[in-house]
């Protein structure tokens, strides 16, 4: 499998692992034309709770092992769940309290980047 083909089953799988504990308005960033990015792709999503924010970043990284074998270089933020952070190096999760992702507004520090919204399955 090329890096292309590896990074969009990573995708995929990061957003079916967020559909399974019903995380909500999941949006992707394509960054990879964007110069000096951290990563080429951000996922953000927001949770109800803590408890949800915290059950979704254990989605992602039980599905992502499991099914593709790859583990996260990092993760931020589970002491509290208001933001966890998953780091995948080319794929960065974003997982946030609603009121927290509101707050820190990050979808407009990337305006120029490509994104696409994920439609809800319930």
């Amino acid at each position: 499998m090329n890096k292309t083909a590896e990074k969009q089953a990573l995708i995929d799988k990061i957003v079916e692992a967020i559909q399974d504990v019903k995380g909500e308005d999941i949006m992707i960033f394509d960054l990879s034309n964007i110069e000096n990015s951290v990563a080429e792709t951000f996922i953000i999503c927001s949770g109800n709770s803590n408890t949800q924010v915290s059950a979704l970043a254990g989605s992602v990284e039980k599905k992502v092992r499991n099914d593709l074998k790859d583990r996260p270089w990092h993760v931020e933020g589970t002491e509290n769940s208001m933001w966890v952070l998953v780091d995948y190096v080319t794929v960065v999760v974003h997982i946030f309290q609603k009121e927290t992702r509101e707050y820190y507004d990050i979808e407009e520090l990337w305006g120029d980047a490509k994104i696409t919204k994920i439609e809800s399955e319930y």
